[in-house]
Protein backbone atom coordinates (compact mmCIF):
# COMPACT_ATOMS: atom_id res chain seq x y z
CA UNK A 1 0.00 0.00 0.00
CA UNK A 2 1.22 3.34 -1.22
CA UNK A 3 0.21 7.03 0.56
CA UNK A 4 -0.31 10.01 -1.24
CA UNK A 5 -0.82 13.46 0.62
CA UNK A 6 -3.42 16.03 -0.52
CA UNK A 7 -4.11 19.72 0.61
CA UNK A 8 -6.92 20.63 2.37
CA UNK A 9 -7.40 24.30 0.91
CA UNK A 10 -8.43 22.39 -1.95
CA UNK A 11 -11.88 21.44 -0.42
CA UNK A 12 -11.66 25.31 0.15
CA UNK A 13 -10.87 26.50 -3.31
CA UNK A 14 -13.16 23.77 -4.94
CA UNK A 15 -16.25 25.18 -3.13
CA UNK A 16 -16.95 23.43 0.43
CA UNK A 17 -18.79 25.35 3.02
CA UNK A 18 -16.25 26.79 5.61
CA UNK A 19 -16.79 25.31 9.21
CA UNK A 20 -19.55 26.93 11.06
CA UNK A 21 -21.21 28.63 7.74
CA UNK A 22 -25.22 28.82 8.25
CA UNK A 23 -27.10 26.15 6.78
CA UNK A 24 -23.87 23.66 6.38
CA UNK A 25 -22.21 21.25 8.76
CA UNK A 26 -18.33 19.82 7.83
CA UNK A 27 -18.43 15.78 7.26
CA UNK A 28 -15.97 13.13 6.06
CA UNK A 29 -16.70 12.72 2.57
CA UNK A 30 -19.36 10.20 2.05
CA UNK A 31 -17.83 8.03 -0.73
CA UNK A 32 -14.68 5.98 -0.97
CA UNK A 33 -11.71 6.98 -2.88
CA UNK A 34 -11.67 5.54 -6.63
CA UNK A 35 -9.69 2.76 -6.59
CA UNK A 36 -9.26 -0.60 -8.74
CA UNK A 37 -11.47 -1.27 -5.85
CA UNK A 38 -14.05 1.22 -6.71
CA UNK A 39 -14.53 -0.02 -10.49
CA UNK A 40 -14.60 -3.80 -9.63
CA UNK A 41 -17.41 -3.86 -7.35
CA UNK A 42 -19.09 -1.26 -9.68
CA UNK A 43 -19.30 -3.26 -12.88
CA UNK A 44 -20.02 -5.81 -10.35
CA UNK A 45 -23.37 -4.01 -8.63
CA UNK A 46 -24.53 -3.39 -12.62
CA UNK A 47 -24.14 -6.59 -13.63
CA UNK A 48 -26.02 -7.67 -10.37
CA UNK A 49 -28.92 -5.09 -10.91
CA UNK A 50 -29.61 -6.38 -14.82
CA UNK A 51 -29.95 -10.34 -13.39
CA UNK A 52 -31.60 -9.02 -10.25
CA UNK A 53 -34.44 -6.95 -11.87
CA UNK A 54 -34.57 -9.68 -14.42
CA UNK A 55 -34.96 -12.38 -11.59
CA UNK A 56 -37.99 -10.51 -9.38
CA UNK A 57 -39.60 -9.75 -12.42
CA UNK A 58 -39.87 -13.10 -14.14
CA UNK A 59 -38.70 -15.74 -11.35
CA UNK A 60 -41.13 -14.38 -8.41
CA UNK A 61 -43.74 -13.52 -10.76
CA UNK A 62 -44.08 -9.94 -9.22
CA UNK A 63 -43.60 -7.97 -12.99
CA UNK A 64 -42.00 -4.91 -13.58
CA UNK A 65 -44.54 -2.63 -12.08
CA UNK A 66 -43.90 -4.50 -8.49
CA UNK A 67 -40.23 -5.09 -8.47
CA UNK A 68 -40.01 -1.68 -9.31
CA UNK A 69 -42.35 -0.40 -6.21
CA UNK A 70 -40.67 -2.71 -3.87
CA UNK A 71 -37.00 -2.20 -4.68
CA UNK A 72 -37.65 1.95 -4.38
CA UNK A 73 -38.78 1.43 -1.02
CA UNK A 74 -35.84 -0.85 -0.23
CA UNK A 75 -33.78 1.39 -1.71
CA UNK A 76 -35.52 4.68 0.05
CA UNK A 77 -34.41 2.78 3.46
CA UNK A 78 -31.00 2.19 2.61
CA UNK A 79 -30.52 5.68 1.65
CA UNK A 80 -31.86 7.01 4.48
CA UNK A 81 -29.28 5.27 6.70
CA UNK A 82 -26.43 6.27 4.42
CA UNK A 83 -27.45 10.09 4.99
CA UNK A 84 -27.54 9.78 8.41
CA UNK A 85 -24.37 8.20 8.05
CA UNK A 86 -21.42 10.86 9.40
CA UNK A 87 -18.57 9.20 6.97
CA UNK A 88 -18.70 6.68 4.42
CA UNK A 89 -19.09 2.86 4.95
CA UNK A 90 -18.59 0.49 2.82
CA UNK A 91 -21.07 -1.71 3.43
CA UNK A 92 -23.99 1.04 3.39
CA UNK A 93 -22.69 2.89 0.62
CA UNK A 94 -22.63 -0.18 -1.78
CA UNK A 95 -25.97 -1.65 -0.72
CA UNK A 96 -27.38 1.47 -1.91
CA UNK A 97 -25.48 1.32 -5.15
CA UNK A 98 -26.44 -2.15 -5.76
CA UNK A 99 -29.77 -0.87 -5.30
CA UNK A 100 -30.12 2.02 -6.99
CA UNK A 101 -28.71 -0.37 -10.08
CA UNK A 102 -31.70 -2.06 -9.65
CA UNK A 103 -33.92 0.80 -9.74
CA UNK A 104 -32.07 2.18 -12.42
CA UNK A 105 -32.61 -0.65 -14.64
CA UNK A 106 -36.15 -0.72 -13.92
CA UNK A 107 -37.07 3.01 -14.83
CA UNK A 108 -35.62 2.41 -17.88
CA UNK A 109 -37.18 -1.11 -18.18
CA UNK A 110 -40.52 0.30 -17.61
CA UNK A 111 -40.51 2.95 -19.87
CA UNK A 112 -39.28 0.80 -22.74
CA UNK A 113 -41.63 -2.28 -21.88
CA UNK A 114 -44.90 -0.73 -20.18
CA UNK A 115 -45.33 2.76 -21.72
CA UNK A 116 -43.74 1.59 -25.18
CA UNK A 117 -40.96 4.61 -24.94
CA UNK A 118 -38.44 4.02 -27.84
CA UNK A 119 -35.30 4.09 -26.52
CA UNK A 120 -34.03 6.69 -28.35
CA UNK A 121 -36.15 8.63 -26.65
CA UNK A 122 -35.70 7.56 -23.64
CA UNK A 123 -31.88 7.91 -23.70
CA UNK A 124 -32.16 11.35 -24.74
CA UNK A 125 -34.09 12.29 -21.64
CA UNK A 126 -32.09 10.45 -19.60
CA UNK A 127 -28.74 12.21 -20.87
CA UNK A 128 -30.73 15.74 -20.68
CA UNK A 129 -31.77 15.12 -17.13
CA UNK A 130 -28.40 13.88 -15.93
CA UNK A 131 -27.21 17.25 -17.43
CA UNK A 132 -29.24 19.30 -15.44
CA UNK A 133 -28.43 17.91 -12.47
CA UNK A 134 -24.80 18.17 -13.27
CA UNK A 135 -25.48 21.56 -14.17
CA UNK A 136 -27.57 22.42 -11.16
CA UNK A 137 -24.94 21.08 -8.95
CA UNK A 138 -22.05 22.80 -10.35
CA UNK A 139 -23.86 26.01 -10.45
CA UNK A 140 -24.77 25.70 -6.50
CA UNK A 141 -21.57 23.79 -5.15
CA UNK A 142 -18.81 25.12 -8.22
CA UNK A 143 -17.41 22.03 -8.21
CA UNK A 144 -18.22 18.01 -9.03
CA UNK A 145 -15.59 16.23 -7.82
CA UNK A 146 -16.32 13.15 -5.60
CA UNK A 147 -13.75 14.06 -2.97
CA UNK A 148 -15.82 16.21 -1.04
CA UNK A 149 -18.93 14.63 -0.66
CA UNK A 150 -19.24 16.19 2.67
CA UNK A 151 -22.69 17.96 2.87
CA UNK A 152 -26.14 16.77 2.71
CA UNK A 153 -26.88 19.44 -0.93
CA UNK A 154 -23.98 17.41 -2.42
CA UNK A 155 -24.50 14.20 -1.75
CA UNK A 156 -28.05 14.39 -2.85
CA UNK A 157 -26.88 15.51 -5.93
CA UNK A 158 -23.81 12.90 -6.30
CA UNK A 159 -27.10 10.55 -5.51
CA UNK A 160 -29.39 11.57 -8.16
CA UNK A 161 -26.39 11.59 -10.64
CA UNK A 162 -25.42 8.10 -10.00
CA UNK A 163 -29.22 7.44 -10.63
CA UNK A 164 -29.78 8.47 -13.89
CA UNK A 165 -26.36 7.62 -14.76
CA UNK A 166 -27.86 3.95 -14.40
CA UNK A 167 -31.24 4.67 -16.23
CA UNK A 168 -29.07 6.38 -19.06
CA UNK A 169 -26.70 3.58 -19.44
CA UNK A 170 -29.09 0.96 -19.79
CA UNK A 171 -31.16 2.73 -22.25
CA UNK A 172 -27.84 3.34 -24.57
CA UNK A 173 -26.86 0.01 -23.25
CA UNK A 174 -29.94 -1.40 -25.13
CA UNK A 175 -29.87 1.22 -27.89
CA UNK A 176 -26.99 0.55 -29.24
CA UNK A 177 -27.34 -3.58 -28.35
CA UNK A 178 -30.13 -3.86 -30.52
CA UNK A 179 -29.30 -1.32 -33.18
CA UNK A 180 -25.85 -3.15 -33.49
CA UNK A 181 -26.95 -6.78 -33.25
CA UNK A 182 -23.56 -7.46 -31.79
CA UNK A 183 -24.86 -10.19 -28.78
CA UNK A 184 -23.76 -10.47 -25.29
CA UNK A 185 -19.93 -11.03 -25.78
CA UNK A 186 -19.39 -8.33 -28.43
CA UNK A 187 -21.07 -5.84 -26.59
CA UNK A 188 -19.38 -6.56 -23.46
CA UNK A 189 -16.07 -5.62 -25.46
CA UNK A 190 -17.34 -2.97 -26.94
CA UNK A 191 -17.80 -0.99 -24.01
CA UNK A 192 -14.88 -2.51 -22.33
CA UNK A 193 -12.72 -0.36 -25.28
CA UNK A 194 -14.91 2.73 -24.70
CA UNK A 195 -13.92 2.63 -21.02
CA UNK A 196 -10.34 1.94 -22.47
CA UNK A 197 -10.14 4.84 -24.54
CA UNK A 198 -11.59 7.04 -21.74
CA UNK A 199 -9.02 6.13 -19.75
CA UNK A 200 -6.50 6.68 -22.63
CA UNK A 201 -7.63 10.15 -23.14
CA UNK A 202 -7.08 11.08 -19.51
CA UNK A 203 -3.89 9.63 -18.41
CA UNK A 204 -2.20 10.52 -22.11
CA UNK A 205 -4.44 13.51 -23.47
CA UNK A 206 -5.40 15.04 -20.16
CA UNK A 207 -9.20 14.44 -20.19
CA UNK A 208 -10.64 16.54 -16.85
CA UNK A 209 -10.85 13.98 -14.21
CA UNK A 210 -14.12 14.98 -13.22
CA UNK A 211 -15.47 14.26 -16.73
CA UNK A 212 -13.23 11.26 -17.13
CA UNK A 213 -15.19 9.48 -14.43
CA UNK A 214 -18.36 10.15 -14.92
CA UNK A 215 -18.10 9.14 -18.47
CA UNK A 216 -16.45 5.78 -17.77
CA UNK A 217 -19.18 5.48 -14.81
CA UNK A 218 -21.69 6.03 -17.28
CA UNK A 219 -20.10 2.82 -19.68
CA UNK A 220 -19.69 0.64 -16.89
CA UNK A 221 -23.15 0.30 -16.70
CA UNK A 222 -24.02 -1.92 -20.22
CA UNK A 223 -20.77 -3.53 -19.68
CA UNK A 224 -22.08 -4.68 -16.52
CA UNK A 225 -25.77 -5.56 -18.15
CA UNK A 226 -24.21 -7.36 -21.12
CA UNK A 227 -21.71 -9.40 -18.97
CA UNK A 228 -24.56 -10.39 -16.76
CA UNK A 229 -26.90 -10.96 -19.83
CA UNK A 230 -23.94 -13.30 -21.58
CA UNK A 231 -23.65 -15.49 -18.16
CA UNK A 232 -27.32 -15.88 -17.25
CA UNK A 233 -29.07 -15.63 -20.97
CA UNK A 234 -29.89 -19.60 -22.65
CA UNK A 235 -27.00 -20.56 -25.05
CA UNK A 236 -29.94 -20.55 -27.72
CA UNK A 237 -30.08 -16.93 -27.31
CA UNK A 238 -25.65 -16.50 -27.31
CA UNK A 239 -25.53 -16.42 -23.29
CA UNK A 240 -23.94 -19.38 -21.11
CA UNK A 241 -26.97 -20.27 -19.36
CA UNK A 242 -26.07 -20.10 -16.05
CA UNK A 243 -29.36 -18.56 -15.12
CA UNK A 244 -30.15 -15.06 -13.59
CA UNK A 245 -30.33 -17.05 -9.78
CA UNK A 246 -26.60 -18.13 -10.23
CA UNK A 247 -25.13 -15.14 -11.76
CA UNK A 248 -27.11 -13.11 -9.39
CA UNK A 249 -26.17 -15.31 -6.15
CA UNK A 250 -22.34 -15.31 -7.24
CA UNK A 251 -21.97 -11.69 -8.32
CA UNK A 252 -23.43 -11.04 -4.93
CA UNK A 253 -20.50 -13.23 -3.54
CA UNK A 254 -17.74 -11.55 -4.42
CA UNK A 255 -19.50 -8.42 -3.47
CA UNK A 256 -19.67 -9.21 -0.47
CA UNK A 257 -16.22 -10.26 0.02
CA UNK A 258 -14.73 -7.17 -1.43
CA UNK A 259 -17.17 -4.69 0.63
CA UNK A 260 -16.10 -6.65 3.63
CA UNK A 261 -12.39 -6.68 3.09
CA UNK A 262 -12.68 -3.01 2.57
CA UNK A 263 -14.51 -2.20 5.74
CA UNK A 264 -11.64 -3.95 7.32
CA UNK A 265 -8.70 -2.94 5.69
CA UNK A 266 -10.31 0.56 5.11
CA UNK A 267 -8.15 0.88 1.43
CA UNK A 268 -10.78 3.23 0.18
CA UNK A 269 -11.39 5.65 3.08
CA UNK A 270 -9.50 9.09 3.31
CA UNK A 271 -8.71 10.50 6.72
CA UNK A 272 -9.02 14.11 6.38
CA UNK A 273 -7.33 14.41 10.17
CA UNK A 274 -4.25 13.18 9.23
CA UNK A 275 -4.51 14.67 5.58
CA UNK A 276 -3.36 11.35 4.04
CA UNK A 277 -5.26 9.43 1.64
CA UNK A 278 -4.72 5.65 1.32
CA UNK A 279 -4.50 4.54 -2.06
CA UNK A 280 -4.47 0.32 -2.90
Amino acid sequence: MTYETFDSSAIASAGSPVAGSPGHRLRRNKVPEVTVYFWVIKVLCTTVGETAADLLAEKAGLGLTGVSVLMSAVLAVVLVVQFRTKAYRAGVYWAAVALISVVGTLISDNLTDNMGVPLETSTTVFAVILAVVFGVWYRRERTLSIHHIDTTSRESFYWLAVLFTFALGTAAGDLVSERMDLGYWLSAVLFALAIAAVAVAHFALGLYAVWSFWIAYILTRPLGASIGDYLSQPSADGGLGLGTVVTSVLFLAVILALVVYLAVSRKDVTDPESGVRQVA
